[in-house]
């Protein structure tokens, strides 16, 4: 799922975005991300969850934006600095993408066979918590994502 740097058949890196959020941090892998863009109000849906911010329009398609905080349960926040990141679906539903509100640039991060787990409660969308350099980091749970999304009746 992450890029990886190979030297003699063994794993030497990982290669990763770090993604900042109102209450945590995520890190994905590169090729989940299509693209990041500026904030946008997304369009309002009738009778949606909180934590679907709307409608937004990508490339000429409707993407479904999320708070991936208040889906897990915290309130929304929108910063000064706040952006989208626009997801690759991974296959798993109808949905080609769906768009997360993030609070700034992503950092690219270099993840090696040192990458150590640590041990605090997750939410509901997450998979695990990683210590990445002074941060931990949350590795989300997209196929959740992507159900959550469909039994919400959004796709």
């Amino acid at each position: 799922m992450f890029e990886q740097s190979v030297r003699n058949g063994r794993r030497t890196s990982l290669t990763g975005l770090l993604l900042a959020l109102g209450d945590r941090c995520l890190v994905l892998p590169n090729v989940a991300v299509a693209e990041l863009i500026g904030y946008q109000a997304g369009a309002p849906a009738e009778h949606s969850p909180p934590w679907l911010l709307g409608w937004i329009d990508w490339r000429n398609q409707r993407v479904p934006l999320l708070s991936f905080e208040a889906a897990c349960g915290a309130p929304v926040k929108v910063g000064e600095r706040a952006r989208i990141v626009v997801l690759n679906a991974l296959g798993g539903s109808r949905l080609r993408f769906v768009a997360i509100l993030v609070q700034g640039i992503p950092r690219s991060c270099k993840l090696d066979s040192q990458l150590n787990y640590v041990d605090v409660p997750l939410a509901p969308l997450e998979l695990a918590a990683v210590q990445v350099g002074e941060q931990v980091a949350r590795v989300p749970d997209l196929p959740a994502l992507e159900r959550l999304l469909e039994d919400a009746g959004l796709v």
